[in-house]
């Protein structure tokens, strides 16, 4: 089977890698101590970030993905192209990939072209795995099924 992995140089990767590690010691993570940090790559060519967010009413959490991705939306934007997530407990990204959790993906998937759409999980700039979103998110349930 092709791949249908969008383009997107190296250049660029470590572009939103190194602006989801910039973002990371924003992450208010008190409560779980698994902090996490997003950069979004629209296309308009905009990079947004984005942070996990935590409340002591767990419910009013939000993860750093849909943070990034609603800050876009906010400023107009409609159509992601890419984003890198960074993050581990206590900021640790040393030992595990942070991938998106479900609802992250599903959020991504209204903005996004599933097998377009590139997902970055980095422990730093030179060591990541990506994925597009139809591959973490198969069989999924979209805007045009309504």
């Amino acid at each position: 089977m092709k791949s249908t992995k969008p383009i997107l140089n190296e250049e660029m990767k470590r572009v939103l890698v190194e602006k989801a590690l910039a973002a990371l010691p924003n992450s208010y993570a008190p409560y779980s101590k698994y902090n996490v940090a997003a950069a979004a790559l629209f296309d308009s060519g905009e990079i947004y970030t984005g942070v996990n967010v935590e409340s002591a009413s767990l419910g009013a959490t939000i993860c750093a993905e849909r943070n990034a991705i609603f800050h876009a939306v906010a400023e107009g934007e409609k159509k992601l192209l890419a984003i890198a997530v960074v993050g581990g407990p206590d900021g640790n990204i040393d030992d595990v990939y942070c991938v998106p959790c479900g609802i992250c993906r599903q959020v991504m998937r209204d903005f996004a072209d599933k097998d377009k759409m590139l997902i970055i999980c980095a422990k730093s700039a030179d060591d990541y795995i990506e994925h597009t979103l139809d591959e973490m998110l198969p069989l999924s349930f979209g805007p045009e099924a309504l």
